[in-house]
């Protein structure tokens, strides 16, 4: 299990506004839950939220680049992009950025409902 950082605790607390947040050991990092709706991982002091075609395009315009990992034959990655260096320095804008993951698990979760 990974240690919790001082960058996880930091998010936590900055992120506090969104509701009931809680880390949980995976990845070989963290899943970040919201009100029990897992939204974004923090993986080697990275954060990545959860990215649908709905928030994609706003994500692909600030040059970011999904969460990718190693595997047997290459790469593989997830909908979970980071945020740009520029919403780490500023509270407001980081929790605008989370919101936007946040929205992507719900609009899934509700999705998953339908079916």
């Amino acid at each position: 299990m990974p240690a919790r950082s001082e960058y996880l605790d930091w998010l936590l607390e900055q992120l506090a506004p969104l509701g009931s947040l809680r880390p949980k050991s995976m990845f070989g990092g963290f899943g970040l839950y919201c009100d029990g709706m897992f939204f974004a991982i923090v993986s080697d002091d990275v954060f990545y939220v959860k990215v649908d075609d709905i928030n994609r395009p706003r994500f692909a315009k600030a040059g970011l680049q999904p969460f990718r990992y190693d595997v047997k034959d290459g790469k593989k990655h997830l909908s979970y992009y980071p945020l740009p260096e520029s919403a780490l320095e500023d509270s407001e804008a980081l929790q605008d950025w989370a919101r936007e993951g946040l929205g992507a698990a719900l609009r899934a979760a509700a999705k998953t409902k339908k079916h």
